[in-house]
């Protein structure tokens, strides 16, 4: 379905989301709204419910009530529609999750191909584009284990870029790799974001935020408790629990 002019460019809205894992309510009544070209960066304490937040818009943790739609559709809780949906939602790990089996240019090529039933050949071109934008294009022949993290990380970016997705989603990018290597990713990441890429940022590194976020959503006990351009955010925090917050890490 075509977007009209005068309907509101909001790409994915959650709505009254709540997800439990046992006891435990780690998502509680989330409303948020991602609206096109936006970058969304999602901070706040470990455990306060941001990658559960990442993880549900596409399904990949299922949620208990409420509804979540990308680009006008609901998204379904399973099957071939919800694969369908999937492949315009990529998604960027704190892992990795390259094939150990296949080379960088073949993890690349992979989900066009199979998913998206491009040719080989169309795939791989656009394969090597995506390397070399990344800048690990003279890696292509190599094996995701002679690389090293950081350039195995701008290999996923490079993977889910090829998927044409409409959002892509970054469940803590940087957190498994080495503090060297945390700048060539985030360099990436704020290329997309300049160039226009919607994206959901769950990140504990406030640079990136502060660079690159169009809006900053704090998380804690698995609630949004604010929301606010960068600016504002990092200068004047409106709650108390988001002051404490900042003042912890900044003062490190």
């Amino acid at each position: 379905m075509t977007q009209t002019a005068s309907r509101p460019a909001a790409l994915v809205a959650l709505s009254d989301v709540n997800k439990h894992f046992g006891e435990l309510h780690v998502l509680k009544d989330i409303n948020l709204v991602v609206r096109r070209g936006e970058v969304v960066v999602v901070v706040g304490p470990s455990g306060s419910g941001k990658s559960t937040l990442c993880r549900a818009i596409n399904r990949l943790e299922p949620v208990d009530s409420g509804s979540i739609t990308l680009d006008g559709r609901l998204v379904p809780s399973e099957g071939k529609a919800l694969a369908g949906l999937r492949a315009d939602v990529g998604m960027v790990f704190q892992s990795f999750n390259l094939f150990a089996h296949k080379t960088v240019l073949e993890n690349v090529m992979l989900g066009p191909v199979k998913v998206r039933k491009h040719t080989p050949d169309a795939a791989k071109t656009t394969g090597m584009q995506l390397l070399d934008r990344v800048g690990v294009a003279d890696q292509a022949d190599k094996y995701p284990a002679q690389l090293s993290g950081g350039q195995q990380q701008r290999v996923a970016i490079a993977r889910a870029l090829a998927m044409d997705p409409k959002v892509i989603l970054f469940d803590e990018p940087t957190s498994a790799l080495d503090p060297e290597m945390v700048n060539e990713v985030l360099e990436v990441m704020t290329d997309l974001a300049q160039h226009g890429m919607t994206m959901v940022v769950v990140t504990h590194e406030m640079g990136f935020a502060r660079r690159a976020a169009d809006r900053v959503v704090f998380m804690s006990d698995g609630e949004i408790v604010e929301q606010a351009n960068p600016e504002e955010f990092f200068s004047h925090p409106s709650s108390q629990r988001a002051q404490d917050f900042l003042g912890k890490i900044l003062a490190h």
